[in-house]
């Protein structure tokens, strides 16, 4: 399972420090509650031509959950902020978000299902003209993780980046795989430091990317 998802995520961290981390995180699912599931959360406007945030903006009416999945996945939201909120407990990152592969009337999308951290856009268009400018869809299309460790330093070396929240120095966007190996989300992680994502941060993430599917709605 492990070794099957570094595989075909083209990711390298050490399998026994994930399998530990995984350990861990199924104990605390297993013993703890379930927190309050949010339906609705803000969002900000969209900067030029929708590829980023307008950091500071928040549009007036929340985005609905509701209008896209099914109110039976409830438990599920509740699994998924569990898992979100030990992610921020244990690793003390900045931003962290879990999305789902969904069919809207636009065509099919990445879906923030739950996340801690500054309101971002909820919606991204699963197209190669958005993976050019998206850390994101870039991973939900090539099914491989991808660490920025160092955004000033990867911007200086020709680097492509869309910049929301100048104070992001580091991002890890991770592919999400169900049963059948198909790439089905997402999630990503900010910090505001240089050098966060070392590998026990990495484990910890990719433990929950293995236990995230059996919660997605």
């Amino acid at each position: 399972m492990i070794s099957s998802y570094l595989t075909q995520a083209q990711l390298r961290v050490n399998a026994n420090l994930i399998s530990a981390e995984l350990e861990k995180l199924e104990h605390y699912l297993a013993h703890t509650s379930l927190p309050e599931t949010r339906w609705q959360y803000q969002i900000p406007e969209l900067g030029e031509g929708g590829a980023c945030s307008l950091f500071g903006y928040l549009q007036d009416e929340p985005f609905n959950l509701a209008d896209f999945i099914n109110k039976d996945s409830n438990t599920k939201l509740a699994q998924l902020q569990s898992i979100v909120n030990y992610v921020h407990a244990q690793t003390g990152v900045d931003w962290y978000g879990i999305y789902q592969s969904t069919d809207t009337d636009e065509g099919k999308q990445l879906l923030k299902l739950a996340y801690h951290g500054v309101p971002s856009r909820p919606l991204f268009p699963l197209t190669e003209a958005f993976a050019a400018g998206s850390n994101n869809v870039q991973v939900a299309l090539s099914q491989k993780g991808r660490i920025i460790n160092n955004v000033g330093k990867y911007l200086a070396q020709g680097g492509e980046y869309y910049t929301c929240d100048p104070k992001v120095k580091s991002e890890v966007c991770l592919p999400l795989f169900n049963a059948q190996n198909e790439c089905v989300g997402i999630i990503d992680a900010e910090a505001f430091d240089n050098d966060f994502f070392d590998d026990k941060v990495l484990a910890i993430l990719i433990a929950c990317c293995i236990k995230i599917p059996h919660s997605l709605v």
